[in-house]
């Protein structure tokens, strides 16, 4: 088991993030803040993505990269801070949809998206267009160009991912997850480049939904043997603190779908692909479990409630990652 200790230098090679949702979000937000721009990449999942209002929607895109350019709104845990909401006010009255909410200065990120993708612009182009528009330095990337949707089958049949997490408050029970598309997907190039590179110092995966927001990156062919087989390692930070999800639905999931709603069983369920773990303090209790699947543990502070715990939780990722890749 491993504790922290500061940086004593600066952070050497290239590290992958794999994210989704408001905690990876955060946990990029801090990498970002202890390392230079060109040593980060995060990769996104876009299996989220929809259509709506005839406008191409990328929450996961959009957490992460309103975050990394401090719009996001830390209160909601979504979406642009100082937002307004008239348009949805109006489409309302006009009698149309409304309930997946869509602020006044949100609206234009996705016109933007549309229109250049109605352009031929591949999605990573947008994407990049977007975050020099928000002045971010980082590389931010979807997990894929082909079109990934999740369905989410239920006891009251299978929802489109956002009826079932937006509309529905993620209150039907989860069956079953299906990730439409996911077999003839490719990985993006340049993740695929970074994985097989020799720069590459660290994989984090983020604290995110592991079945929603992790598992249709992990799920794209090829992806997990490119994981099995760098050399730099691979950290997951737990998203269960104490039995329950700081944020979204993923320990109701876990109970669902008959697993117990631990950080253990997270860790159980990336399995091999760990060379490390962190927990978060009040799970200290779990560092022997996970210890005993022959990954290394590291008990830490991992609630991140503003921008120094978000980089301060960062610090301890990379430290804990350094002295694995040291010890190997």
């Amino acid at each position: 088991m491993s504790t922290h200790r500061s940086l004593d230098s600066e952070f050497q090679g290239r590290i992958l993030a794999l994210t989704g949702g408001v905690g990876g979000a955060k946990l990029a937000r801090g990498l970002a803040g202890v390392l230079k721009g060109s040593q980060l990449t995060i990769a996104a999942n876009t299996a989220d993505d929809f259509d709506y209002w005839g406008l191409r929607i990328c929450p996961d895109l959009d957490s992460v990269m309103y975050a990394l350019a401090d719009l996001n709104d830390e209160t909601r845990g979504w979406g642009l801070k100082d937002e307004s909401w008239r348009t949805g006010i109006a489409m309302r009255r006009l009698g149309g949809d409304e309930w997946f909410q869509i602020g006044d200065q949100d609206v234009a990120t996705h016109i933007f998206r549309s229109q250049m993708l109605a352009a031929g612009s591949s999605l990573a182009e947008v994407t990049e267009k977007l975050c020099c528009g928000l002045g971010i330095a980082q590389s931010l990337l979807p997990m894929s160009e082909d079109r990934v949707a999740t369905k989410v089958n239920t006891d009251q049949g299978w929802l489109e991912f956002q009826e079932y997490f937006v509309r529905d408050k993620c209150e039907p029970e989860v069956r079953g997850l299906n990730f439409e598309g996911i077999d003839t997907a490719q990985l993006h190039p340049a993740i695929v480049n970074l994985l097989q590179g020799d720069e590459l110092a660290a994989v984090i995966i983020c604290p995110s939904n592991p079945f929603v927001s992790v598992d249709p990156i992990l799920s794209i062919p090829g992806c997990r043997a490119l994981l099995n087989s760098t050399k730099a390692p691979v950290i997951a930070v737990s998203p269960i603190i104490a039995g329950r999800a700081v944020k979204g639905p993923a320990a109701k999931m876990m109970r669902e779908l008959s697993m117990p709603a631990t950080a253990t069983a997270v860790a159980q369920y990336y399995g091999e692909l760990l060379d490390g773990y962190v927990l978060d303090e009040q799970d200290a209790e779990y560092a022997d479990e996970v210890a005993s699947l022959g990954i290394d543990v590291c008990v830490a502070p991992t609630m991140m409630s503003d921008v120094n715990s978000k980089m301060r939780l960062a610090e301890i990722v990379l430290d804990f990652s350094a002295g694995i890749a040291l010890r190997n």
